[in-house]
């Protein structure tokens, strides 16, 4: 079966699943790169130029099809244009097109060309509604959206809230497919000891005593994944066991850097760590904690830190919530904003801190259910069906 996929560019999150497609000796998959190939890219939420250190276009086929756009980028409608796109691809003579992301004009005008030659497409995103009563344009979007998802043979939900958005679109259940994010947990639940041992250096060398409790916050620094409010609701909790990690970088870094300077036995903060060192990162704290108030449509930060071992600390704003946070056996899930919600849970996690070690391995569990491997079943499992006859 050959399979093509239309993404902006490499990301780090969706490479193990397309080398696993493509190491199947009955698929032939190729990746149709919009936007850029990879490299030094800037990212406007870390607030500079990112260049992952693991690889990214090993292990399968790719293309990438230059983007004229005037202004490129993808973080706006018009900065992702392509002549050929369509072209490419049908020339490519795939049995099905897995389309990645409809906000770009290339993107739309490839699905409205690609189906209407007759080639199934097949869309996948993560969307949610969490968000939607802040949107007036949303009795707007709707009725469009239903005719973009109308165009497409399949359509894959990664989770609960993403597949109510289809639902809310008009997408019938017979089209909607469980593809789930995931991340190739062993880079990150193994070597287990090596990592450990590691991370417990690490935190040492920043000063951190082995009896504290440690949460860490890492990801980009920006209003609304509420780092700020998540410092001051530590600085509040009167205990000195309690601290908090923060790694990243982003529009708030110097306001985070302020306040860890005039707290700076509550507070400890990292620059952007690249991908290599996340693994060792996750091990450091104790719990990890993402306290998003909006625009979350999954964090697979989350998957990231169960494989290694962390319970998590979410809020209901975080599109995995429902899927990866098992209370209370994982992690905990407190209303976004609720400051108060999430001192009582830190307070009673502080009354007894061994509770953490003890959900470690409910972590781990709930992290391998969203494995790459998982999603490459059900994948194959959706597209198979529009696999054409013998040509």
């Amino acid at each position: 079966m050959r399979v093509a996929f239309i993404v902006t560019h490499p990301v780090q999150y969706y490479v193990p699943l397309y080398r696993r497609l493509a190491a199947r000796p009955d698929w032939n998959v190729r990746v149709f790169f919009s936007a850029h190939g990879g490299g030094a890219t800037p990212d406007a939420g870390f607030g500079q130029t990112v260049t992952w250190d693991v690889p990214l276009l090993d292990g399968y086929d790719s293309e990438v099809v230059p983007n004229v756009a005037r202004h490129p980028g993808t973080d706006h409608f018009w900065g992702v244009r392509n002549r050929d796109l369509a072209v490419r691809v049908l020339n490519w003579r795939p049995d099905a097109v897995v389309l990645t992301g409809y906000a770009y004009a290339s993107h739309l005008a490839a699905l409205w060309q690609i189906s209407a030659a007759g080639v199934p497409v097949v869309f996948r995103g993560d969307s949610h509604l969490l968000d939607r009563t802040a949107d007036r344009l949303w009795p707007l979007k709707r009725p469009l959206l239903g005719r973009i998802f109308g165009r497409c043979a399949r359509v894959l939900y990664v989770g609960r809230h993403n597949r109510q958005y289809f639902e809310a679109c008009g997408v019938p259940a017979e089209r909607l497919a469980f593809c789930p994010h995931s991340i190739d947990v062993a880079r990150f639940a193994e070597p287990e000891t090596r990592l450990s041992d590691e991370a417990l250096a690490w935190r040492r060398e920043l000063g951190v005593p082995d009896d504290t409790l440690l949460l860490l916050f890492a990801g980009k620094l920006e209003a609304k994944k509420a780092p700020i409010e998540l410092m001051e609701t530590v600085a509040n909790i009167a205990d000195s066991r309690l601290m908090l990690l923060l790694a990243g970088n982003g529009a708030l870094a110097s306001e985070v850097g302020r306040r860890a300077s005039a707290h700076p036995t509550r507070f400890r903060v990292l620059p952007f760590q690249n991908q290599s060192r996340m693994p060792m990162l996750y091990r450091m704290g104790d719990l990890f904690v993402l306290p998003s108030l909006r625009d979350e449509t999954w964090g697979l930060a989350v998957n990231e830190a169960l494989a290694c071992g962390r319970p998590v600390l979410v809020t209901d704003h975080v599109g995995c919530a429902p899927d990866l946070v098992q209370q209370p056996a994982n992690g905990f899930v407190f209303p976004a904003g609720d400051w108060r919600r999430c001192a009582e849970i830190l307070r009673d996690t502080l009354a007894a801190p061994e509770r953490l070690v003890r959900m470690r391995p409910a972590a781990r569990a709930g992290a391998t259910a969203f494995d790459a491997a998982a999603s490459e079943a059900m994948l194959v499992a959706a597209l198979e069906p529009l696999r054409r006859p013998s040509r």
